[in-house]
């Protein structure tokens, strides 16, 4: 018997029990999942068809929704967080609760930026070389705190003039800030943009104090500064109580 008799006498009888048949069946499977897969794969002909049919039905439903509804829900989230994450990431999640509730203002003066530094100082000095004072009441001695308004006036060839915004606590420096103003000399009665608060970075707001926030904010609203005083003295009263002590 020849090998090619052999040959077709083992196909005849792989035809005969199905072997063939179920052979062709498998492969046509295969080819069959293959193409398919391939169809509706990232660049297939049927995932092509699909996607364009989902962004006729997503986009505009998408750009017409209405999100303002969120905002609560967001704020109800951070707030959740802000009482159940770690010490770390609070000041940082504190902080970009009160960027995103920022009312945007288009200008603030002088003296209301000052009321509010004082608020912040009263808030945060440090209290350790502090007297305690019980003429009227335990509390704190008051502290001793100034707003100026510097002029820089070295740069006369200059497009821009510039102003240093000083708030000074004698009994903390750490309270201290200067803040630097700028504005287009011709635009002498539109108020002064604040220089170089952007944030650059989310992480940075771990390392941000409220009082710098605020800063931030202002300036990145481009919230124009009015300058209607040059200079202030008060006294500001701390917070925080004296601990009780029995002799």
């Amino acid at each position: 018997m020849t090998l090619e008799n052999n040959i077709k006498d083992v196909i005849a009888k792989k035809l005969e029990d199905g072997t063939i048949e179920k052979l062709i069946e498998e492969q046509l499977e295969k080819g069959v999942i293959n193409a398919l897969d391939n169809m509706f794969r990232s660049y297939g002909d049927v995932t092509k068809v699909i996607e364009e049919q989902v962004k006729s039905v997503m986009i505009p439903y998408i750009e017409s929704y209405d999100y303002s509804k969120y905002i609560i829900k967001l704020d109800s989230v951070l707030s959740d967080v802000l009482n159940s994450s770690a010490l770390e990431n609070k000041k940082l999640l504190k902080n970009f609760k009160t960027v995103i509730e920022f009312n945007e203002e288009k200008e603030i003066k002088i003296s209301e930026l000052y009321e509010k530094w004082m608020k912040y100082v009263s808030k945060n000095v440090n209290t350790n070389k502090l007297e305690v004072n019980t003429d009227d009441g335990v509390h704190y001695e008051y502290v001793d705190v100034h707003l100026s308004v510097d002029y820089d006036e070295r740069r006369s060839w200059s497009s821009y003039e510039y102003v240093n915004l000083i708030f000074e606590c004698e009994k903390d420096e750490e309270m201290n800030q200067s803040i630097r103003l700028y504005r287009w000399k011709d635009e002498k009665n539109k108020g002064w943009d604040i220089e170089r608060h952007e944030i650059r970075d989310i992480k940075s707001l771990r390392y941000l104090d409220e009082f710098e926030v605020l800063l931030m904010n202002l300036s990145q609203n481009r919230t124009k500064i009015i300058i209607d005083t040059d200079e202030e003295s008060d006294e500001v009263l701390p917070e925080a109580e004296p601990e009780a002590t029995f002799s």
